[in-house]
């Protein structure tokens, strides 16, 4: 199974899941044309494309969807008030009903070899997701778009092999830049964004031996630089009352606009 970030930021979200038989996207917040050459990277192609799961409506995660289906006639996946949300969204243009296909939280459903299990997150959208992967024994899973997070969230995302994990903003960045207040109260709240330190906090619950990589995704453009977000979150696996060291994994942050490494386990 391979994972690999073809965008991950505030300004477009999309990421490949993969084996040799099934090929999903996780959201498309880019345009088709970028898309398509990041598949192209990965030496695919739009038609390859078993499925795309949305994390929820907002325009940096499915901007790109309705020409994409159009083109493609590529499945979609979402929670009920997600598909309800997007149907909702104008200049997506028409996507065929059925083209959706509603999931449920915590219920899994099966792409040809790959099990899909959607879990809730605290974002300020309709019915967010996030999602997790398993092929076999090995075990993927993909969470942004956290506000906060709590033991629901740990347990979901415990015994990973490869994670991508939010870590959107600094939030000293946050509190002087120019974003209005109320702007950034909404990043700051409980249905906002994960931190940069929040983020090493929740990853060091779920650092185990056998954790094979870790991705920062979803960085703030005006509010946070990869580097911090890189020394922040190992800042915070270093202060924590654990067994493990931050060179005892591989944590890369996921760039916003251009493909990430390719991990393949």
């Amino acid at each position: 199974m391979k994972m690999c970030s073809i965008a991950s930021g505030s300004s477009g979200n999309c990421i490949y899941i993969g084996t040799e038989a099934t090929h999903l996207l996780v959201d498309a917040g880019i345009s088709c044309k970028r898309t398509l050459e990041g598949l192209n990277q990965l030496g695919l192609a739009g038609r390859d494309i078993d499925g795309i799961l949305i994390t929820h409506e907002h325009s940096d995660h499915i901007s790109g969807l309705g020409i994409l289906c159009r083109k493609f006639g590529i499945p979609v996946y979402a929670t009920e008030g997600t598909i309800a949300a997007i149907k909702k969204v104008s200049n997506l243009g028409r996507i065929e009903d059925s083209l959706f296909h509603a999931v449920k939280i915590d219920e899994k459903f099966i792409l040809k070899d790959i099990t899909v299990n959607p879990m809730k997150v605290s974002h300020d959208a309709a019915q967010p997701a996030a999602y997790r992967f398993q092929y076999g024994n090995k075990r993927m899973a993909i969470a942004t778009d956290l506000g906060t997070y709590d033991a629901y969230t740990v347990e979901s995302l415990r015994g990973m092999d490869v994670l991508l994990l939010e870590a959107n903003h600094d939030v000293n960045m946050l509190q002087v830049g120019k974003y209005p207040y109320v702007l950034k109260q909404r990043i700051l709240g409980k249905k906002g964004h994960l931190s940069n330190e929040l983020s090493g906090r929740l990853l060091s619950q779920l650092l185990h031996g056998n954790l094979k990589t870790v991705f920062l995704g979803h960085l703030s453009k005006e509010n946070n630089l990869a580097e911090l977000a890189y020394e922040t979150v190992r800042l915070e696996i270093s202060m924590a009352d654990i067994p493990y060291k931050p060179d005892d994994f591989p944590i890369f942050v996921a760039p916003r606009t251009e493909m990430s490494q390719i991990v393949e386990i």
